[in-house]
């Protein structure tokens, strides 16, 4: 529980950007299939993910 509470930030961003990342797949995508990130929805969700982790962690207070 402790885990969680010192990275309360970090998960939220998570868990933000996989959404993110998934709904640009499903909104914006890749048409002929050659995007490297938006081809597949496991790439963008997981892309998302690592970028919406790192944009919340800018928010981190260190103690």
């Amino acid at each position: 529980m402790n885990f969680i509470n010192n990275n309360k930030l970090t998960i939220i961003g998570v868990v933000v950007g996989a959404i993110g990342g998934y709904l640009y797949y499903h909104y914006v995508g890749c048409g002929s299939g050659t995007c490297s990130i938006t081809s597949k929805p496991l790439n963008s969700t997981l892309y998302g993910a690592v970028m919406g982790s790192l944009f919340f962690n800018i928010f981190k207070k260190e103690s």
